[in-house]
């Protein structure tokens, strides 16, 4: 016997490209599924015999929030690092270490579920620790959000991550072999590592450096497309994106700022760009003395910032898709802040306040290949709910405090996640 819950007196915002308020309604859900949407029920006449009924007071209820590029590895606390290579590899080779970094992933992917994020989708992390993670929420042994695992990346000697969240190829066969062997544990997409980043940088105006050739892109993304995975790609400079999407990426993770030839590369190939101005901003904007960034971090961040920025902006105005992420374990990038990237988005972009919530659920679910499954308030679909107080149309920051949380139909009343002051302090300056 499924469970039934009916959500009486709620305005329904549905997550669609044109949602509008829809007062007074109910949203009836049996075990995991909305079964049916209509005008709010009057529980002195009709009949809810089985049901608990939740009367949300008027409240806004719209789809959880998708995060299209997580890592898991860390808390984002300013002082949070990624596990250095040294450290990775005894957690991959001590089973009681790995054991330990399954429960602190599963911490974190719960942060995640609590903060309104029902879906996320990481992008490189330890071992097979991740899609670990995934099978027990699937399995109903811990409670988390849904996850799109991509375990361990793909890079390439003095590459991004190499060694620590990413394997290490040498050649195109290698290349191949590597992503048969992330495939073993059935991750739902591969993650290639083919430029640097900013904290990679030695040189200034160089963020982004080509690490990966074209050829072992192409390879990558052969295979994994032979095996029926997605393919995204960790990119910071335009030549980075150029050789991405000729290799055959699905999704450009962070980007570049494009020219003409970029423009057409995303249309032919019909890939999206990932938008993550999180991690950007405590590099670019924030101060040096907080945040522990020299002055050619701080440069190089700017950089990417602007690229991203530019990157989004071109893409909307060439009908490319674009989604959204906050890139979470990065210093001041939480695992309760997707609401921030949103905010961002709207601010730096120049989207409404809808556009971000809509891009931030089923435009996210389009581009992850989960839309029949999720993303919007839909009969038929998972229910994967946020519900909050005020209406977020107005105000994106009444997405940072739940009322409620629902997540595959699982009811969290009253979500609480334990904040870092000197992050929500320095980063609301930003807002």
């Amino acid at each position: 016997m499924f469970k039934k819950t009916a959500f009486i007196n709620c305005t329904v915002l549905n997550g669609t490209k044109d949602m509008a308020p829809q007062e007074n309604m109910s949203v009836l859900v049996e075990g995991k599924k909305i079964t049916d949407i209509k005008k709010s029920i009057d529980t002195s006449i009709d009949d809810l015999d089985g049901y608990e009924v939740i009367d949300l007071g008027g409240r806004y209820l719209l789809p959880g929030l998708i995060n299209l590029h997580v890592h898991l590895a860390g808390s984002g606390a300013p002082s949070s690092k990624i596990p250095s290579l040294e450290e990775a590899q005894k957690i991959t080779s001590d089973p009681n270490l790995k054991a330990e970094a399954v429960k602190t992933c599963a911490d974190y992917a719960k942060t995640q579920l609590l903060s309104g994020t029902t879906t996320i989708r990481t992008v490189g992390d330890i071992d097979n620790v991740v899609s670990t993670v995934r099978n027990k929420i699937n399995a109903g042994e811990i409670v988390g959000p849904r996850i799109l695992a991509a375990d361990m990346a793909i890079s390439v000697p003095g590459g991004h991550m190499a060694g620590i969240l990413a394997y290490e190829a040498t050649s195109e066969e290698e290349c191949k072999e590597l992503v048969r062997k992330v495939a073993e544990n059935k991750p739902d997409l591969i993650k290639l590592m083919v430029t640097g980043g900013v904290l990679d940088a030695t040189v200034k105006g160089e963020p982004g450096i080509l690490r990966m050739p074209y050829e072992y892109v192409k390879a990558c993304c052969d295979e994994a497309h032979k095996l029926g995975l997605k393919v995204a790609a960790h990119v910071e400079s335009p030549e980075g994106v150029k050789v991405a999407l000729k290799g055959g990426v699905d999704t450009i993770e962070h980007s570049a700022k494009p020219d003409d030839e970029i423009i057409k590369l995303f249309k032919e190939t019909g890939a999206s760009d990932t938008c993550t101005i999180s991690p950007a901003i405590p590099l670019a904007k924030l101060d040096p003395e907080l945040t522990g960034s020299t002055e050619l971090t701080k440069y190089n961040g700017n950089v990417v910032l602007e690229g991203i920025i530019s990157s989004a902006k071109a893409a909307l105005e060439n009908g490319i898709p674009v989604g959204l992420g906050t890139d979470s374990a990065c210093p001041f990038v939480t695992q309760y802040d997707m609401w921030r990237e949103l905010a961002y988005f709207k601010k730096f972009v120049g989207v409404s306040a809808s556009f971000a919530i809509h891009t931030a659920t089923l435009g996210n679910a389009k581009i992850a290949g989960i839309d029949k499954e999720t993303g919007s308030i839909e009969v038929g679909k998972c229910a994967d709910m946020l519900i909050v107080n005020e209406n977020p149309l107005d105000d994106l920051t009444v997405l940072r405090n739940p009322y409620m949380v629902v997540g595959n139909g699982n009811v969290i009343k009253e979500p609480k996640v334990d904040k870092i002051p000197v992050i929500e302090e320095a980063l609301d300056g930003q807002l």
